[in-house]
């Protein structure tokens, strides 16, 4: 049993902050707003990553090759080029991907 429970759906929480974040999925709120295009986000951290859009920053570089990316997860994805990891596996004929796009076009 959480103690802050979502009137809409009944989603437990540990947090009141994280009940008002889920919240926004429900209102549809997005108070965070993008100076740059006015596109605007329901998390700040949203924003942050939406902005380096408009700046250019790619913060998640590769370690193996000059690669450098948005976003944590997309560096990871990348990543397993260099590794040969393949988790995604497509479970009519074995063909295995490094990512999930790859699995979801074959």
């Amino acid at each position: 049993e959480w103690p802050y429970e979502c009137k809409e759906c009944g989603k437990g929480f540990c947090h009141n902050s994280n009940l008002i974040l889920h919240h926004r999925t429900h209102t549809g709120e997005r108070p965070y707003e993008c100076m740059e295009c006015g596109k605007s986000f329901s998390l700040t951290s949203t924003l942050i990553v939406h902005q380096t859009i408009h700046t250019g920053e790619r913060p998640y570089k590769c370690e193996e090759c000059d690669r450098s990316f948005r976003m944590n997860n997309h560096l990871i994805c990348h990543q397993m080029t260099h590794t040969g990891v393949r988790p995604y596996v497509c479970r009519e004929c074995g063909k295995s991907f490094s990512n999930s796009t790859g699995l979801i076009i074959h």
